[in-house]
């Protein structure tokens, strides 16, 4: 992979007293255009309906930006139940990550409004789940056990009917209802290499087994993931930014990790680096996790900066053009230029 630099040096800089540093800086990198949908549709939502917008659980894995949405008047629950009787008549957003068909359900019920802020993406592996389930066949599922996404593909299908591996391990002590009847679909967040190294250990032990109709594992996953592994060799040290409850982020760390980086860390801030333990460090890789803003990427380029002689080598792969509409109800509401640097992350 060739390295570009991000920006050309000035006709004449002064000798600086810092250590040299190179950050390599992966493309892509931060929000995915679903992770983009899912923000813009509470921030429309906000505009359209007013204040309280009710979003059940983190829109997406990410402190910075679910407090930038509570500032804008979005309050954070858990279930339903926790709406008060009085703003029942306030929509409510379903996360990005997806929700079981149960809570539409109890939302209906309710006589709620609800915007589905569900991944399209996601919404594909439901549907693949779903197929199998038509078809006849029992539904294994590739996926991290408690994870919101996993939940609610389960949520998808009567009780009883899917089955959750983890790991090659998992596989091997797995005992079907029906061997030669399986279907199989993933979390749309896991590490390309290990999910293909579970899916070829299935396929030994029954042979039958159904693919779904596409890759489950989804474009922004990765494309992320490629990038970090072709910048991580040479590097004394790997950022991801992300959050310690985002799956796609922590794979990310490991991509790097086993790619060649000396070593790899999780962060969620500039002020999470522990710059006293550094040691001496000449080449850092930097990315980010699909719901991670960009402003925090340069938050800590600028907190480099201001301890080394950095200089960015920009580690792009791809160009992403994806983008999702959203809900019909939201597409007549106007975006200002601030609400879509809130959106984008910058």
């Amino acid at each position: 992979m060739e390295f570009r630099p991000a920006e050309k040096p000035a006709a004449f800089e002064p000798v600086s007293q810092k250590s040299a540093l190179t950050i390599r800086l992966c493309g892509p990198r931060g929000f995915c255009a679903g992770v983009d949908r899912a923000i813009q549709i509470v921030v429309l939502a906000l505009k359209e309906f007013g204040a309280p917008v009710y979003v059940r659980h983190e829109i997406v894995h990410n402190r910075y930006v679910v407090e930038g949405l509570e500032a804008k008047g979005a309050i954070f629950v858990e279930e339903l139940d926790e709406i008060p009787p009085e703003h029942r008549k306030q929509p409510v957003v379903f996360s990005a990550h997806g929700v079981p068909k149960s809570v539409p359900a109890d939302a209906d019920q309710r006589n709620l409004f609800y915007l589905d802020a569900t991944c399209p993406l996601v919404s594909k592996v439901h549907k693949q789940a779903m197929r199998h389930n038509r078809m006849g066949r029992h539904v294994v599922l590739i996926g991290h056990a408690g994870h919101p996404e996993v939940i609610g593909t389960m949520g998808q299908l009567p009780e009883g009917s899917v089955s959750l591996v983890e790991t090659i391990d998992d596989v091997d002590t797995y005992t079907p209802p029906d061997p030669d009847n399986l279907g199989f679909v993933t979390q749309t967040t896991l590490s390309v290499d290990d999910t293909a190294g579970v899916i070829k250990r299935l396929h030994e032990r029954f042979p039958n087994l159904t693919a779904p109709a596409a890759d489950s594992i989804c474009y922004a996953t990765t494309n992320r993931q490629e990038a970090v592994k072709q910048a991580a060799p040479g590097c004394d040290l790997f950022l991801i930014v992300g959050a310690p409850n985002s799956s796609n982020s922590k794979r990310l760390v490991e991509v790097a990790f086993r790619s060649g980086a000396r070593q790899s860390v999780l962060v969620q801030r500039a002020s999470d680096i522990e710059w006293d333990t550094l040691g001496e460090i000449r080449t850092v890789g930097l990315s980010a996790g699909a719901s991670a803003p960009e402003v925090i990427v340069n938050e800590i380029i600028e907190a480099f900066r201001a301890r080394y002689d950095a200089v960015v080598e920009l580690a792009d792969t791809v160009e992403e053009t994806e983008n999702f509409l959203v809900n019909r109800e939201l597409r007549h509401v106007p975006l200002t230029q601030a609400d879509m640097a809130f959106v984008n992350g910058d």
